[in-house]
């Protein structure tokens, strides 16, 4: 089901979770559900976020995968989550696709990726959701 509407692919981060896969989505849910109903105040006003909460649900194919968008002045992104099953329990997966229009785009994408602020936070979603998840 993944879908990037033909936004570029940036960059995929895994976590193994000593969970089952039920577990593992149900904590993704649950994560999900409280990052698409909060407003990020502080972001969503530098940034202008769209939708407040920076995510809205984009698609969902249960138990497998949760597709998030997004949008704001300097991007258009994606976020998908999947969650693939595996011996020791589940491998749950981050891949991110998005689009950076413009000078200002450019120098927002490279603050993120050389400042590795992205992908510290990437790796700290799949972290809390596996800690969810485990228990």
């Amino acid at each position: 089901m993944t879908t990037s509407d033909g936004l570029p692919f940036v960059d995929e981060h895994t976590r193994e979770v000593a969970a089952t896969p039920e577990q593992t989505w149900a904590a993704l849910e649950d994560y999900v559900a409280a990052m698409t109903s909060a407003p990020h105040a502080v972001l969503g006003r530098l940034l202008g976020t769209h939708p407040r909460s920076g995510f809205a649900v984009a698609g969902s194919d249960p138990p497998r995968e949760i597709v998030l968008g997004g949008r704001h002045r300097f991007s258009t992104y994606r976020l998908v989550f999947r969650v693939t099953p595996t011996d020791a329990g589940s491998r749950l997966s981050a891949l991110t696709y998005a689009a950076f229009p413009g000078l200002r785009g450019w120098l927002y994408r490279t603050g993120l990726l050389v400042t590795t602020g992205h992908a510290r936070a990437t790796r700290g979603m799949l972290r809390s959701i596996g800690r969810r998840a485990e228990g």
